[in-house]
């Protein structure tokens, strides 16, 4: 029983952890302001659960908020330029779909649309844990996020898959999520560190080789 109970053991470890995902969602919800603070909220969001997904997070409020804090700006003007993506992918979509035009020329400009929006997409998953991770201008970081998301397929329709997955068991099976409330409680935090055991897996490597390289 004392073993069991001992402050490293698999259940207290595994307890400990999700109390860190729990606090992790709760930071998440009350600094996320739409548009504002998002970029920002994200890029924390993913920080932290990173460092919890490989047990480097000794304060999660004190990850979260140095993260918060060192990317507000960046973070903020990022998270405008992708709202704006999206807003000009959604007009498109609508205007080829309800616009009076050939079958064939229709059918072009939706398969570019579908091509610019997976791109986006996978781009997307990766720009808030790169910026949680690296330095550099906001150029950059879009630039080596999109190259990474290409590089690294296999992560990014991981984290595709697993986003996809949790947003269809919401929409049409919500009684699994208690009509919302895991969210709440643990939704965005608990993906965030899934989807962190990929991301640090793939940027563990960059960080790696930088480092081999100054020595």
């Amino acid at each position: 029983m004392d073993t069991l109970f001992s402050p490293d053991s698999p259940l207290m470890r595994g307890l400990t952890r999700l109390a860190d995902v729990m606090i992790l969602n709760f930071l998440f919800i009350v600094t996320s302001i739409p548009i504002v603070t998002l970029g920002a909220s994200l890029t924390a969001l993913n920080f932290t659960a990173m460092r919890i997904a490989t047990d480097r997070c000794n304060s999660v409020s004190g990850d979260y908020f140095r993260s918060f804090r060192q990317n507000f700006r960046q973070g903020t003007v990022i998270g405008l330029i992708l709202a704006a993506f999206a807003a000009v992918l959604g007009a498109w979509y609508l205007v080829v779909t309800n616009l009076a035009i050939e079958p064939l020329l229709e059918l072009v400009l939706l398969a570019i649309w579908y091509g610019l929006a997976f791109t986006f997409t996978t781009m997307t998953l990766f720009v808030f844990p790169y910026l949680a991770s690296f330095e550099g201008s906001i150029g950059e970081v879009l630039r080596n996020a999109r190259l990474m998301s290409w590089k690294h397929w296999l992560t990014a329709l991981g984290a595709m898959g697993l986003i996809g997955l949790s947003i269809v068991v919401t929409v049409f099976y919500p009684q699994f999520t208690g009509y919302g409330l895991l969210w709440l409680l643990a939704g965005f935090g608990g993906i965030a560190t899934a989807n962190g055991f990929l991301f640090a897996r793939v940027f563990d490597k960059y960080v790696a080789a930088a480092a081999a390289t100054r020595k």
